[in-house]
């Protein structure tokens, strides 16, 4: 039996602690790796989904459920979870965009002709610039059933100078909208049809192509003439407004007077009525009496006569002023009875006899 020596018996203790020193790091790297990937599949096992969102959950890419917010679970490394703001209302410009927005919103001094010229059905150009807000009703359909919807879509993968298909049918409508109207229908009287028509076509598009959208309003920002024209344009609108003031000025004083004389000659038309009947029944009434009186006449003269001799001093007398009476067998001078300032101290006479007890 071979003796080892004393430094050989060191050298074999050395290399039991290294391979019992690399064990003990190999177990402690061992640990902390199955720890980091525990931690990571726990981190993908939860998400949030906010009060405005909805979580469309796909495992393998296939849709297997949707999920409403709140904290929730998925599996982690197998399904994925695309975020769909679905409660909140979004803007779709068209002509125009907006930088910013606030008390005054600043727009992008980029010019869009192109997608706000549009050609009316009497072969004129009108720059119009409208707003469409909608919001998305069905999640599945709008992430699924049509390609490239729109630039916020999640899924969407747009090339450089290509526009989403939601603008394509926001274009398209109102491009044969408008081609179905006159200009002047367009810029001034038309607005509120032409908004609630495309409004309208383009809900049914959308249902159509099962995008999901629902279209809560559209609204005509600006329409205006190209330019070049709108010098002329606005000085054809100031002589139709012209136009308009002296007719609703015409008309004013039209039905100031015209309303005034047919009430004047109604009115005289009545009085000459009402005057010729008062004359009519007055001259009856008097043929009537002028016959019963023939009548009474015819039977008894002398005494109608003097009746009617008597009734019509009595009418003529009151009038005049001074009386006098002479009698026709009178000779001579005769006194002057004031027959006035009698009858007056009589008839004074007679009432102080009434006021006493």
């Amino acid at each position: 039996m071979e003796i080892q020596r004393p430094d050989q018996l060191l050298d074999l203790n050395k290399l039991v602690n290294k391979l019992l020193s690399f064990n003990v790091r190999k177990d402690l790297a061992l640990r902390l790796l199955l720890g980091l990937v525990v931690l990571v599949l726990l981190y993908g096992s939860f998400y949030q989904i906010e009060a405005e969102e909805v979580g469309i959950v796909l495992r393998f890419g296939k849709y297997v459920r949707k999920t409403d917010p709140g904290l929730r679970l998925k599996i982690p490394l197998i399904e994925d979870v695309i975020k769909v703001r679905a409660q909140r209302q979004l803007k779709a410009e068209f002509g125009f965009r907006s930088e910013e927005v606030g008390i005054r919103t600043r727009y992008s001094p980029q010019g869009f002709a192109d997608e706000a010229s549009m050609l009316s059905g009497d072969l004129n150009v009108a720059m119009v610039e409208w707003i469409v807000q909608y919001r998305i009703a069905d999640p599945y359909s709008y992430l699924f059933k049509v390609r490239n919807l729109t630039t916020e879509h999640p899924l969407a993968d747009l090339v450089p100078g290509q526009t989403a298909t939601f603008r394509d049918m926001n274009e398209a409508v109102m491009r044969a909208v408008i081609g179905d109207r006159t200009i002047t229908e367009v810029l001034t009287i038309g607005r509120q049809e032409i908004e609630s028509t495309v409004q309208l076509q383009l809900q049914e598009l959308c249902d159509q192509y099962e995008t999901g959208i629902t279209i809560d309003q559209l609204v005509l920002q600006d329409v205006n003439p190209p330019d070049p024209v709108k010098p002329s344009w606005d000085e054809v609108n100031q002589a139709q407004q012209q136009r308009d003031r002296l007719i609703n000025e015409a008309k004013a004083e039209y039905n100031q007077v015209i309303p005034r004389a047919r009430g004047e000659a109604e009115q005289t038309i009545l009085q000459a009525e009402g005057f010729a009947l008062n004359r009519v029944n007055s001259a009856e009434g008097e043929a009537s009496l002028f016959k019963q009186l023939y009548e009474q006449y015819r039977r008894s003269p002398k005494v109608t006569r003097q009746r009617l001799y008597l009734e019509t001093m009595q009418k003529i007398l009151p009038r005049l002023g001074g009386k006098l009476f002479l009698d026709n067998d009178a000779q001579g001078a005769m006194p002057l009875i004031p027959l006035e300032s009698l009858q007056g101290v009589l008839s004074g006479t007679e009432q102080r006899r009434e006021v006493q007890p």
